[in-house]
């Protein structure tokens, strides 16, 4: 449920065993990835332009305004998120989370990581803590979509070890994000969800690839 009070209904796509990789789901998605959001006969991909079709769809623009200039100020966020900071993430949380979940060729790569975590460094210090060491939230003072996309990546900071910790503003903030009513829903479970099956899965588990995640 987003904070807009959406009732959506879920469907695992089961990636240990292959379901994003099955003939059914890429007619409806080629990239073999999740999430996929299904509106009737309509099938959207890619994160971002979910929540942006679900938020216009709700008709409410408190989470993304369509006036033209707070609407371009929240886009160059989603944009700057999919293109430098979730990718930098993405290198951490594969190496240590995802080749554990759903495969991938040997342990942690310590090289990925520190490509990942330099990465992850020039996009958290460089430009998110500075950008929020005087503002609560990231774009035009108040949650938006932008503070829910850039925040979904480090839902699983403890897991994936994300050298996150020493950035006081991005700390601050995600403890907002983290405290909202929307996020504790689903949160939590997740992350009990993920705990287990880190504990349970074996390094050598034959399983689809980890790219197929986003």
């Amino acid at each position: 449920m987003l904070p807009l009070e959406v009732k959506i209904d879920l469907s695992i796509v089961d990636l240990l065993k292959g379901e994003h990789k099955s003939k059914a789901y890429l007619l409806i998605n080629p990239n073999s990835k999740v999430p996929l959001l299904e509106d009737g006969t309509f099938g959207l991909w890619e994160s971002h332009a979910i929540i942006q079709y679900i938020a216009d769809k709700q008709g409410d623009d408190s989470l993304y305004p369509s006036s033209l200039q707070p609407r371009a100020d929240i886009n160059r966020w989603l944009f700057w998120s999919a293109y430098h900071f979730t990718p930098a993430v993405g290198l951490i949380s594969r190496e240590r989370i995802s080749k554990k979940m759903v495969g991938g060729i040997g342990g942690p790569d310590p090289a990925e990581i520190a490509r990942g975590e330099a990465l992850l460094a020039a996009a958290a210090a460089q430009v998110l803590d500075t950008h929020l060491a005087d503002r609560q939230w990231i774009a035009q003072d108040r949650l938006t979509l932008a503070d829910l996309a850039i925040a979904s990546p480090l839902m699983h900071t403890e897991a994936a070890q994300l050298p996150v910790a020493e950035y006081v503003h991005l700390q601050r903030w995600f403890a907002k994000v983290r405290a909202l009513e929307a996020w504790q829903a689903s949160e939590p479970n997740r992350a009990e969800e993920l705990a287990k099956r880190l504990a349970l899965v074996s390094p050598l588990t034959s399983a689809p690839t980890a790219q197929s995640l986003e």
